[in-house]
């Protein structure tokens, strides 16, 4: 009787570690550092997975670029040497332009804004246009309203603005929101910026504070103006040619994972939008307040490029955003 224990536990193990190395693996890469909102819902992406299928799936995150940058890892995707990535707005629109446009500047005014029209309708027609370029875009994540920042500097008027060296995500929109207001904006990947900020090669730069305070560029640039002025998403993209390999049950369990964990990463992003201000002017930070209005005004002609490109889709897009 000992035996035959003996070899069902044996068979049982057997079976386990037979069922796991047959597991499909997904690789989820990611940019964000320990603490941010989108590195702990990467991680619980990674947990939900094997739930609903049954541990036919299992998830290795790469976090912190070690995948690459937010460039390199849509390369990757496309060419399915990676599976999924929770990449940014600005470098998915250069691959699905038509993206780009939710960063028009103050197109919206809350976070709950923007998810009630990426869950919706304009969500749809951006993931259809993602797919011509060979990408599923599975759910929209936030990465939330951008601030500037500054070593030596508050600004409060688009004229604090005008001559500043300010580092942009390789984002178009970004770019002209800046060139428009007279800066002298650069795009720069994320992983580079503090040793480029240090290094006096831009004067200031731009990100959600949860972003901000997550890589400590507080220390670095402790001017922070709540400008506001652009939204940005985290648009959690595959490769379509992978994903169509995905049977309807794997599919839907990973977009309900992928959703799930969204809706934890919105409300950490909101929550600590909110809470960080506080902590950040503790840490030494001094946070100012703008001129919104005058803002909105200064950056009024960035529409005008986009409108001819993206009439139809903008005709869309602003009643919902309002």
């Amino acid at each position: 009787m000992k035996t035959i224990a003996k070899s069902l536990v044996s068979i049982s193990v057997i079976a386990a570690i037979s069922s796991s190395a047959l597991a499909d693996k997904i690789v989820f890469a990611h940019g964000a550092n320990p603490g941010n909102p989108r590195y702990e819902a990467a991680e619980m992406f990674a947990e939900l997975v094997p739930l609903c299928t049954a541990d036919n799936y299992n998830v290795q995150v790469a976090p912190s670029a070690t995948m690459g940058d937010d460039a390199e890892q849509l390369i990757s995707v496309q060419a399915g040497i990676i599976n999924m990535s929770a990449n940014s707005q600005g470098t998915t629109a250069q691959i699905v332009p038509a993206v780009g446009i939710l960063g028009l500047p103050f197109l919206f005014k809350s976070e709950t804004d923007v998810w009630r029209v990426l869950d919706g309708e304009i969500g749809q027609i951006l993931d259809q246009k993602a797919n011509i370029a060979g990408l599923k875009i599975v759910t929209f994540w936030d990465n939330g309203f951008r601030n500037v920042t500054h070593t030596e500097k508050s600004i409060r008027t688009p004229a604090d603005i005008k001559g500043m060296k300010i580092r942009t995500p390789p984002d178009q929109v970004a770019l002209d929101i800046f060139e428009t207001l007279g800066a002298n904006p650069a795009p720069l990947a994320w992983s580079e910026l503090p040793t480029a900020l240090r290094s006096g090669a831009f004067d200031g730069q731009e990100n959600p504070l949860t972003n901000i305070y997550s890589a400590k560029l507080h220390d670095i640039t402790p001017y922070i103006s709540m400008t506001g002025h652009q939204y940005q998403s985290t648009p959690v993209v595959a490769g379509l040619a992978w994903w169509e390999s995905l049977d309807e049950k794997a599919q839907n369990c990973v977009t309900s994972a992928a959703q799930q964990a969204g809706w934890y990463q919105r409300g950490r992003n909101l929550f600590e939008a909110k809470r960080l201000k506080s902590v950040l002017a503790s840490e030494g930070a001094i946070i100012s307040e703008v001129d919104y209005d005058a803002f909105v005004k200064a950056t009024a002609p960035v529409y005008e490029k986009y409108e001819a490109q993206y009439g139809d889709l903008l005709k869309k897009l602003k009643p919902a955003s309002e």
